[in-house]
Formats: structure tokens, C-alpha cells, sequence
């Protein structure tokens, strides 16, 4: 089968989908993580791949920048690929010292002041929780390989440029160590659908002193966080 966005063939598509935003961060973590790779999407240029991480069928499609985005593939991949489970890697700017560049934070609520859940199925509500069940997985396989996890809420906006910096105001009202783009969709469209999402981030940029990874370091030293999604893979 295919969709209008996902050309893919539904039994290539795994139970289990690991989703960062960029295409070129799925092809790193498929061609550096996954055995007997192959590639399954390629429509509007967003390169998918199912393989196999120790034997576990896994599949890393790109979800696009922003709820919109996130919101058409994650969609179509709980509604028609019948994939159970969707955890974001993404980045993230932080607001706060609690979440130094390349810490890796684990979603617990995304709030937003997007309209995106309400138009999609009447959600009044500007947070959303994660999935708790994967979200001990990740937790636990994150003890046990000894990787510090920050876990905490996330501003899930609509806007990269803003006019007005609210970072102070976000992390007061909601509690948010920082901020990304696409969570919200992702976590509306799974709890929509009876589905399981969870998202772990890595800090890229902090908004407290104005430190930022460079696009290559984004792309592909991002380890520790699908280090944990894939071993949380394993256990789903």
C-alpha cells in the first residue's frame, strides 16, 4: 500500500519507528546503527530505512520540521502502516542550566500554544503527555547503559523565528526545560489514535548563554539519545 506521502510498502514499515526530523540524520542512524538495511521511502525526499538493530525490525523515517509535518507522517504511519510505537529524536534549545548542550532529555508533557490538536480532532488542552509506558523503557534502558537522562516538559511551538523571546515566560508558565517543534503533533496523534509516542531530545542550543551545536555536530553526534531509542527498541 501507499499513502499520498509515504510510498513504502506496509510490511517494510516496522511495528516500532524511530523519527528524527532531518533525512540526513535517518540515513546516519540507519547506515551507522542498523544491519541489512534497506530503503523504503523516498517520496518528497524523505529517506526512510527498516533494518534490523540486534535482530529487532526497526524503522527510522524522517518526520520534516514542525507539527505540520510530524503530524502528516506520524498520522499515516499509526493509521495505515499500523505502527504501534513512534519515538521522536530530535534536538532541542533549552531554557534552563538544568539541561547543558548535548544533555538528553526525555519528554514527560508537550505544551504548545499551536492549534494543531484542536483542528485535528477537538483537543482543547495545550499539553499532552507522553506515552508513561515507554517512557519507563527509555528511563530504564537509559540506567542501565548509563546515560543521564534530564526528564521534564517541552514547548512544542509553530514558530522558529520568533519577534519576541518568551523562553523565560514558557519555563515559569509551563515548566518547560526548552523548546522543539514537532512533539505535540506527534503525542496528539497518538493519543487520538490509541497509539504509544514518546520523544527524547538532545540539547543543541541554550538559550541561558547562547551555546549551539554546529549542523554536522546536529546531524551525526547525537549518539547517546539513539543509543537509548534503539535499546528501548529491544524491549517494546
Amino acid at each position: 500500500m501507499s499513502t499520498v506521502h509515504i510510498g513504502a510498502i506496509k510490511e517494510n514499515i516496522a511495528k516500532t519507528v524511530l523519527m528524527p526530523g532531518d533525512p540526513k540524520r535517518a540515513e546516519y542512524i540507519a547506515k551507522k546503527f542498523l544491519d541489512r538495511v534497506e530503503l523504503v521511502n523516498v517520496v518528497r525526499g524523505m529517506t526512510a530505512y527498516t533494518g534490523y538493530y540486534k535482530d529487532k525490525m526497526v524503522t527510522i523515517f524522517p518526520s520534516g520540521m514542525g507539527n505540520p509535518s510530524m503530524g502528516i507522517y506520524s498520522y499515516e504511519l499509526f493509521n495505515f502502516y499500523d505502527v504501534d510505537n513512534i519515538i521522536r529524536i530530535g534536538s532541542c534549545g533549552s531554557y534552563t542550566p538544568e539541561c547543558g548542550l548535548n544533555d538528553t532529555v526525555l519528554v514527560t508533557y508537550s505544551c504548545s500554544d499551536s492549534n494543531y490538536a484542536k483542528v485535528m480532532d477537538g483537543y482543547e488542552y495545550n499539553y499532552i503527555m507522553a506515552n508513561q509506558e515507554l517512557n519507563n523503557i527509555i528511563e530504564s534502558t537509559a540506567n542501565g547503559l548509563g546515560i543521564k537522562l534530564v526528564k521534564g516538559n517541552i514547548f512544542s511551538s509553530d514558530v522558529f523565528y520568533e519577534k519576541t523571546d518568551n523562553s523565560k515566560w514558557r519555563h515559569e508558565q509551563f515548566k518547560a526545560l526548552g523548546i522543539e517543534m514537532e512533539s505535540f503533533a506527534l503525542f496528539n496523534n497518538a493519543r487520538a489514535l490509541n497509539k504509544k509516542a514518546s520523544c527524547l531530545l538532545t540539547v543543541s542550543n541554550t538559550f541561558y548563554d547562547n551555546q549551539e551545536l554546529s549542523a554536522k555536530e546536529r546531524e551525526q553526534h547525537l549518539d547517546n539519545m539513539i543509543i537509548i531509542a534503539l535499546e528501548s527498541s529491544l524491549k517494546i
